[in-house]
């Protein structure tokens, strides 16, 4: 039923010797069934001829990492060894392996074994992401997810996640998506993979933040902007001119016309408040209604703009 080269994700191996042990000097571990054996299918298991599988079991403490219902049959049957195969790994990895080896053979594990497994292996392994986590315990990648979640303070949050490629990623998404942007603006000959590689994310997501940027959108979708400014929660702007030119660092400004024309425009438009003074002095007498006119309506003009970018905003999260 096992894989002589068996090895699961717990990152333990489980050796191709089979060895005879005598079946007192065995006991069990924790195991991911919440109700236990299956007395039922002990008996169904005793009252079988043909010789069953080795058991697996945890080298250092004799414990049963998968296997209680052929040990119980065995004893059932009043035998006194059980061919074993040993498992070189501590507790959490004999419980992982345990998980693994029941997704692929035996009695299945049910939902509530999976979930509960899950949620002990998030424990152990936070540093692991939702799919493989999903992989190793028959769940959907949306499920562990959730129950990280829920977990709350007991389920550290790293910010980064091993893939079940074995590369390690940063949680927060929108990081390598501005870092892959600032690379393309740095690089734009430079292929997919290496941009992927430098930022370190995945060549779709290179390859996407690429062709928003070649649309003028920002490199990171606004459902991604956790961080980002919230309707009703407007972003605080202390000194004009430094926020403007720290906008011409965007490369989803720098690369693309639209956001070229859009800083040039700002070059032009901006004021700071300090400036009204020596602007109003300027003004004669007679000018003083009509420029007062002018600049009421910019105003409005300036909080239509507002309004404009916050729905668009909206509309595209």
């Amino acid at each position: 039923m096992e894989n002589n080269d068996d090895r699961g994700r717990a990152g333990a191996a489980v050796s191709p010797e089979v060895d005879q042990v005598p079946v007192e000097m065995l006991s069990a571990a924790e195991s991911p069934r919440l109700a236990g054996e299956n007395l039922e299918y002990v008996r169904l298991l005793a009252e079988i001829d043909a010789e069953l599988p080795p058991i697996v079991v945890n080298r250092r403490t004799n414990r049963v990492v998968d296997g209680m219902h052929r040990l119980r049959a065995a004893r059932l049957r009043g035998e006194r060894t059980i061919a074993v195969r040993y498992f070189d790994g501590d507790d959490e990895a004999a419980f992982l392996m345990a998980v693994e080896i029941n997704m692929r053979h035996g009695l299945p594990l049910s939902l509530a074994d999976r979930e509960a497994a899950a949620v002990r292996v998030l424990a152990s392994r936070p540093h692991w992401s939702d799919r493989t986590i999903a992989a190793s315990t028959g769940l959907a990648w949306t499920t562990i997810g959730a129950l990280r979640k829920r977990g709350g303070p007991g389920i550290p949050q790293p910010a980064n996640r091993l893939g079940k490629d074995g590369r390690s990623r940063p949680v927060d998404g929108s990081l390598g998506r501005v870092l892959a942007g600032k690379e393309i603006a740095a690089r734009p000959d430079a292929s997919l993979r290496q941009i992927a590689k430098a930022a370190g994310i995945s060549v779709a997501t290179a390859r996407d933040v690429r062709d928003r940027l070649r649309r003028g959108e920002d490199p990171v979708p606004a459902r991604l902007r956790r961080d980002g400014p919230r309707p009703g929660r407007p972003v605080e702007v202390v000194d004009v001119q430094a926020t403007v030119r720290g906008l011409k660092n965007d490369p989803s400004l720098r690369l693309t016309e639209s956001g070229r024309a859009l800083l040039r425009w700002l070059d032009g438009h901006v004021i700071e408040s300090d400036e009204c003074t020596v602007l109003a002095a300027a003004v004669p007498p007679h000018c003083v209604e009509v420029i007062e006119a002018i600049a009421r309506r910019c105003a409005e003009t300036w909080s239509e703009l507002a309004t404009a970018v916050r729905k668009n905003d909206c509309s595209t999260g």
